[in-house]
């Protein structure tokens, strides 16, 4: 099995597979949104990370209505979310395994997280 972030297909593929033509895969390089690998004959190579993130560019351009400038800022706080989201899951670990060295209780602060995940990037 490969991994999730291996670079594995070449620019071809991942326009015949997502139905997108190689230039607009290279425009989204171009305003830096998708970040291929790139082999020593500077051939691009995408993992299924990158083909994931393609997805959802398309699905925020093509069903959301959205321009490149707006998925920018979109996959940006995203970004911010996700690292907010596993602080937050570090932090309450941390509290729990402390409640219980000390056997005092606390309250569950366990909430939903990855809400928007739910609307905009389904995993």
């Amino acid at each position: 099995m490969c991994d999730y972030d291996e670079p594995l297909y070449l620019i071809s593929v991942v326009a015949k597979i997502l139905g997108v033509h190689p230039q607009t895969l290279r425009q989204y390089e171009k305003e830096g949104l998708i970040e291929p690998s790139r082999t020593d004959g500077k051939m691009r190579l995408y993992s299924q990370r990158d083909m994931d993130k393609i997805k959802t560019i398309l699905r925020l351009t093509r069903d959301m209505g959205v321009n490149l400038a707006g998925v920018d800022i979109i996959l940006r706080l995203k970004e911010k979310l996700d690292e907010l989201d596993n602080l937050n899951k570090e932090l309450q670990d941390t509290l729990h395994k402390h409640s219980r060295n000390t056997k005092t209780p606390t309250k569950n602060l366990n909430t939903p997280t990855n809400f928007y995940e739910l609307i905009l990037f389904k995993k």
